[in-house]
């Protein structure tokens, strides 16, 4: 399961660090499991769902920032 383990921890390091820009702070393996992430105790399945969450947040915003874009774009063609 560490092996496992170490992947899902990988996977979230790499979701938190595309979403907030940075790495996160304290994330171990406690053992048949469990895993701490900033001092919190959960399940690797848990986390999991987590990094799932980080991903969709990520891609939510990253949608928005395109509209955004694109919408900018449109007004700018208008204005000419």
């Amino acid at each position: 399961m560490d092996a496992q383990s170490e992947k899902i921890i990988s996977h979230y390091a790499a979701a938190y660090q595309q979403l907030y820009k940075r790495n996160p702070k304290d994330v171990r393996i406690l053992g048949n499991g469990w895993v701490s992430v900033n001092g919190a105790k959960m399940r690797v399945s848990e986390l999991e769902y987590l990094t799932v969450q980080l991903q969709q947040e990520y891609n939510q915003g990253r949608t928005l920032e395109q509209r955004r874009n694109i919408v900018n774009r449109l007004l700018k063609w208008f204005k000419q």
